[in-house]
């Protein structure tokens, strides 16, 4: 089994954390404290949220900025168009912002929104009958 752990870096912990919970994403404290948050998105992905400082402690150079640059973007997928929408419409209600238009290719619809900390995010369903 592999598993995939995205690493964000926040400058509000406590507003990144209110984000992803308005999300519908739940917590391990286990692995949270006061300078990270362990998001579970699903059973094998967590989003490390960590604060610019404790984020600086991984990586060598300047920790990036994302509300400056866009560097990454992390598509999510979804099991339907519906469930696209809702995560977007969470998105906005709890302080993200849309990013680009919505896409409807008919077989993929995606929307995207960045966080408050400017970290872009795709929910995207596909038609499972166009992959296969």
């Amino acid at each position: 089994m592999r598993m995939i752990f995205v690493n964000l870096p926040v400058t509000d912990l406590e507003r990144a954390k209110a984000f992803y919970a308005g999300l519908g994403f739940g917590f391990n404290e286990q692995f949270s404290d006061e300078k990270t948050a362990s998001v579970v998105i699903d059973e094998n992905i967590v989003v490390m949220l960590l604060t610019r400082e404790r984020f600086a402690d991984f990586v060598r150079g300047e920790v990036g900025d994302p509300s400056r640059a866009t560097s990454v973007l992390n598509a999510l997928s979804c099991s339907s168009r519906e469930e696209v929408d809702d995560l977007l419409s969470r998105a906005v209600a709890h302080g993200g912002k849309p990013y680009r238009d919505t896409q409807d290719h008919g077989f993929m619809y995606a929307a995207s929104f960045t966080d408050p900390d400017g970290n872009v995010w795709e929910p995207m369903w596909m038609d499972p009958s166009a992959v296969q």
